[in-house]
């Protein structure tokens, strides 16, 4: 991947908030620092990282994507009801890896889970 100085200002983005932002929300942040970057430019570049490992994507329940610039080994939660996304750090998620293998004869490198439900905020609400 080359250089370029909006690549390196997006991914720094990503990994300084742990809000899980579209990329909407990363354009208009982007857009105080680069006048002049395009909302296609912020989407070739995300799918570049997420396509490199350096981001991950996450769907909504509604199918809008947003982006976790943390790639650590977690689980995600989205709410149904409001699309937020939740991290979820589960103890020895290695046990999984080792499961799969075993029940396929596999290696597995990675994965990735995603729970979907109702967060406690629209459980209140309801």
């Amino acid at each position: 991947m080359k250089y370029s100085k909006q690549r390196d200002a997006l991914l720094t983005l990503l990994k300084s908030t742990r809000s899980h932002p579209s990329a909407d929300w990363l354009y208009s942040e982007l857009k105080k620092e680069f006048p002049n970057i395009s909302l296609g430019t912020v989407y070739r570049n995300l799918a570049l990282l997420a396509e490199n490992g350096c981001i991950l994507k996450i769907s909504t329940s509604s199918q809008k994507e947003h982006f976790d610039g943390f790639t650590h080994q977690h689980y995600h939660f989205v709410c149904n009801s409001c699309d937020s996304i939740y991290d979820v750090e589960l103890e020895d998620t290695g046990l999984l890896n080792k499961s799969v293998e075993q029940e396929l004869g596999a290696e597995v490198d990675s994965h990735s889970l995603v729970f979907y439900g109702i967060c406690s905020e629209c459980k209140k609400r309801a």
